[in-house]
């Protein structure tokens, strides 16, 4: 009778004081554990709740309702809906397409919502375009599966874009005037992996593109010269390709969060083959080797510094839209994409990442670039550099809208982008 007694008083003690109770618990799951706080119902809230507050009754504005949209657009509810997206757009500018008018959706999921180890994945889908007639449209993401043993990158994309062409090679990127052509593209990236071993990756990679490239300036089509034949054979590049690729690629990756990593290692080798049956370049195999190195370190509170390494190489005979080209927004960023063309290309480029305050960061970075046809020609002192300086914003949770501003060598240019450059 006694342990029954004391028994009902614990419990009416315990319901007179449940508003202050907090209770930390565990979910454990395989190896997979999550830690989180539960604080028990009290009923009388409910009446409170009930009665509806002046501020409630109160209408908010459409202005006001924009900015709580963006207020609580970087908040991580993974956990509690299949995808989480916000849609974001506005006016944008670079020195390649001038000023334009862009339009994105972000979204972030988890293939498995009870996994809370494994990363997020994410989704964007992408519409822009310009007052120089470029329009671009496409869908590009990451897909990461149940504990991360699988993994699907992808990116689709059609754009027509007015250009700029200077010839291949760093002596024509350097000396050459420019021509005007317009360029299409359509192209289609996917690369799957399978972990191997604790944090190494293995898989396979198919690609396709289709080019052309019109309107280019008659006086100007030995830019488009073979760098492949000897100068007494001269041999022009055709305007229009087809190019399929399959490939195999290695990874070994640490990073926290592939998009915006705050610390870990990537490494990634791959090789792709484009069989002559599948291409409408010259009657030519091709291939293709890329090479990234890229670290990560948290150096003082909120401050991130990233390195990255990176080389591509191509089999001679590779028209001039497969070409390795440098510039554009995620290296050597200020240079125009495809001033500096070559068959090689290796850029390296380090970067500090700091938050400034709640939402907003900046970023400075230096680098250096250098293309050529092939290793028995690279010159270090045709090597370029680099460097910038940059806002973050940060509009989903570890996805950030980026604001740059690139220099070079007798170059500048402004960038608008989504996600860090690496």
């Amino acid at each position: 009778m006694r342990i029954l007694t004391l028994s009902i008083a614990i419990l009416l003690c315990g319901m007179s004081t449940v508003r202050a109770q907090r209770q930390d618990l565990e979910l454990i799951r395989g190896n997979d554990t999550l830690a989180y706080t539960y604080v028990p119902f009290d009923p009388s809230e409910m009446e409170r709740s009930a009665a509806p507050s002046e501020s409630a009754a109160v209408k908010r504005g459409f202005f006001h309702r924009i900015i709580d949209y963006f207020d609580r657009a970087n908040e991580d509810r993974t956990f509690e809906k299949k995808i989480d997206f916000s849609i974001i757009g506005g006016p944008s500018y670079s020195s390649t397409t001038k000023l334009g008018l862009g339009l994105m959706a972000v979204g972030l999921y988890r293939t498995d919502r009870t996994d809370s180890l494994t990363p997020p994945s994410n989704v964007s889908i992408f519409a822009a375009g310009s007052i120089t007639g470029f329009y671009s449209v496409g869908i590009r993401g990451n897909t990461i599966f149940r504990h991360d043993l699988n993994r699907l990158n992808y990116k689709l994309q059609f754009y027509s874009e007015p250009s700029e062409f200077w010839g291949v090679g760093y002596y024509a990127g350097a000396h050459h005037e420019s021509d005007n052509f317009l360029e299409n593209k359509a192209s289609v990236d996917l690369r799957w992996t399978h972990r191997i071993a604790r944090n190494l990756y293995a898989g396979a990679m198919v690609n396709f593109a289709y080019v052309t490239g019109s309107k280019f300036d008659d006086d100007k089509r030995s830019y488009l010269l073979d760098p492949s034949y000897p100068a007494a054979a001269v041999r022009y590049m055709n305007t229009e390709y087809v190019n399929t690729g399959i490939g195999l690629l290695a990874e070994y990756d640490t990073r926290d969060f592939q998009t915006n990593a705050y610390r870990g290692l990537y490494l990634s080798l791959d090789g792709t083959i484009f069989p002559k049956a599948l291409n409408t370049c010259g009657g030519y195999t091709l291939w293709r080797v890329e090479f990234t190195a890229a670290s990560y370190h948290r150096v003082w509170r909120d401050g991130i510094v990233a390195v990255e390494l990176r080389g591509e190489f191509n089999s001679a005979h590779t028209p001039w839209p497969f070409m390795a080209r440098m510039g554009g927004d995620i290296r050597m960023r200020g240079y125009y994409e495809g001033r500096y063309t070559d068959l090689d290309m290796m850029v390296a480029q380090v970067e500090l990442r700091q938050r400034i305050w709640r939402r907003i960061g900046a970023v400075v970075w230096a680098g250096a670039g250098n293309v050529f046809p092939r290793f028995s020609e690279f010159r270090w002192s045709q090597t370029l550099p680099n460097y910038g300086v940059g806002l973050r914003w940060e509009f989903k949770k570890r996805v950030n809208i980026r604001v740059d501003y690139g220099f070079g060598r007798r170059t500048s240019g402004l960038v608008l982008q989504i996600n860090e450059a690496f």
